[in-house]
């Protein structure tokens, strides 16, 4: 394939830019400002605790799809192999660990510090226990904080589960925490941190139901991934994340009242033919191309689970000011990896429903079970529950040699072709009853 020119880009999408490559400045620097460093997870991430301690996150499967999308994963991958990692082990923590072992030289090209704190906070993927046994031996001596999330088995938080994981932050994380950083626990601090939390998740659920207008001004799966990267990492709490998300809300709001369709790489979307919702992670390694074969078609995706995998926020969470610990509790357990399979189903059907949907679609992650279990019973539930099309497509997160273009271009055409047939048919029954 020839090379792209040049992608355009929101404007939210540059500020965002500029966000993250801020943060991997600040991290390249903490020697000369003795800023402490804690690497923790995506999924029930608990960022206003560590930014309350003036501590930085580092988020090993960040590092990882930002290395897949500069196309320097592979080689990651590969070194990784090469010290015995398998094949079937997921490609974030393969990348991770083959970027830890050639110089822990991060995404952006600048030398990414090493943990002063390791904070395993587990959320409905048993992967993470294992990635961070091995950060561990990477980092001999560094203190690992354990934060066990209870896995929603009955689709509900009891005030045990919220109990539990309370007692965990005030006799473990915390006390790590302030030894680290050599400061006492503030929760007037956090709490005014969960303030700015509540706010910034407010705009993103206005930002993402903006896909229930016909057509969608945003697209909620290629375009979301860069909508939910500062609420999702190491922004969550600050000014700067209500600052960011009140300012794309109104670029959003402005394209909704202009009747205007999803941005992308190439430009304005003139013609929105179909509306999907998505379920899974996408590709990293090839995100532009696959994007591409979306919006060629005219197909928007308006929904997706994957921008719920930091938090589920549409089904009326917010961070509380006013029981801090509680409320983290209650977002790590509420997070869309930490939900049962019945709940991701009914999920996924209202998404259908609610956001007008011409039909479902996974992309299966090979070596992500904690997405890939139960996928194909989700898609039968959705078929019958719905009566959309449903379609099935597989790649992976950042290994560059399970990402076949032609093969996910000519199921994708089918699958388009499929929608297209059913709108002809439904439209010509509509004609008869009128």
């Amino acid at each position: 394939m020839s090379n792209p020119k040049e992608a355009v880009k929101e404007k939210s999408m540059v500020i965002q830019k500029e966000m993250t490559a801020k943060l991997f400045k600040e991290l390249s620097n903490t020697k000369e400002t003795g800023k402490k460093v804690v690497y923790t997870f995506v999924p029930g991430n608990l960022t206003e605790l560590i930014l309350s301690f003036d501590m930085l996150p580092v988020y090993p499967e960040i590092n990882a799809l930002q290395s897949g999308m500069r196309k320097q994963s592979g080689n990651y991958i590969k070194e990784a192999e090469k010290l015995g990692f398998s094949e079937d082990v997921c490609t974030y923590v393969k990348c991770d660990i083959g970027m830890m072992v050639n110089g822990n030289v991060g995404p952006t090209g600048e030398k990414l510090p090493n943990p002063d704190l390791l904070l395993l906070s587990y959320t409905g993927c048993f992967t993470f226990m294992k990635w961070f046994e091995n950060l561990e031996r990477l980092y001999p001596g560094v203190p690992v904080a354990m934060l066990h999330t209870p896995y929603q088995e009955d689709g509900k938080m009891t005030p045990d589960q919220i109990s539990y994981m309370v007692k965990q932050m005030k006799e473990d994380v915390i006390p790590k925490m302030e030894k680290v950083s050599g400061k006492k626990y503030d929760e007037k601090r956090l709490s005014k941190m969960l303030e700015n939390s509540a706010k910034a998740e407010d705009l993103l659920v206005n930002i993402l139901e903006s896909a229930k207008n016909v057509p969608s001004p945003i697209d909620a799966y290629f375009a979301g991934v860069y909508y939910i990267g500062p609420i999702f990492t190491a922004f969550r709490g600050t000014q700067e994340a209500v600052d960011y998300y009140t300012m794309l809300n109104e670029e959003v709001q402005q394209r909704v009242g202009l009747g205007l369709g999803p941005i992308t790489p190439e430009g304005e979307l003139k013609e929105e033919k179909f509306r999907l919702v998505v379920e899974g992670p996408p590709n990293w390694t090839n995100f532009r191309e696959f994007w591409k074969i979306f919006y060629d078609m005219g197909a928007v995706i308006v929904a997706s689970s994957y921008t719920k995998v930091g938090g589920v926020y549409d089904l009326g969470f917010r961070h509380d000011p006013k029981e801090p610990l509680e409320s983290l509790a209650k977002y790590c357990m509420g997070c869309y990896t930490n939900m049962n399979l019945p709940q991701r189903v009914k999920l996924l059907e209202n998404y259908v429903k609610d956001y007008k949907a011409d039909g479902f679609l996974i992309n299966s992650i090979k070596s992500c079970n904690s997405f890939s279990a139960g996928q194909l019973m989700i898609m039968r539930e959705i078929e019958q529950r719905s009566s959309v099309p449903v379609g099935f497509v597989e790649s992976d997160l950042v290994d560059p040699r399970y990402f076949s273009y032609a093969n996910i271009k000519n199921r994708l055409e089918s699958y388009f072709q499929m929608l297209e047939q059913r709108k002809i048919i439904m439209k010509q029954e509509e004609e008869i009853v009128n």
